[in-house]
């Protein structure tokens, strides 16, 4: 269900903007999306873990608050981004 350190790293050298870049918006929602993308596997075989699945929308509030940051910020920004995680909005 988590993230393996190694995948983790991946991703954050995939999404900085910069070196050493772990806190920018964009590190984090494709963090939450790994996450997200983890957790909606698992359901599909333990449908009553309603205990993770609160997690699991609480990742998913947050994802959304990081989008409408980056989207308020920077349009172009925040197209790209979804574009690149596969995110239908």
């Amino acid at each position: 269900m988590s993230i393996t350190p190694e995948r983790k790293a991946a991703l954050i050298q995939e999404y900085a903007i910069k070196p050493n870049d772990t806190g920018s918006p964009e590190v984090q929602i494709a963090i939450l999306s790994e996450r997200i993308a983890n957790l909606t596997e698992h359901f599909k075989g333990h449908a009553k873990d309603n205990h993770s699945r609160r997690g699991l929308l609480k990742l998913v509030s947050t994802r959304r608050s990081l989008l409408d940051y980056v989207k308020k910020g920077d349009d172009a920004r925040y197209k790209s981004l979804i574009e690149r995680l596969g995110l239908r909005r």
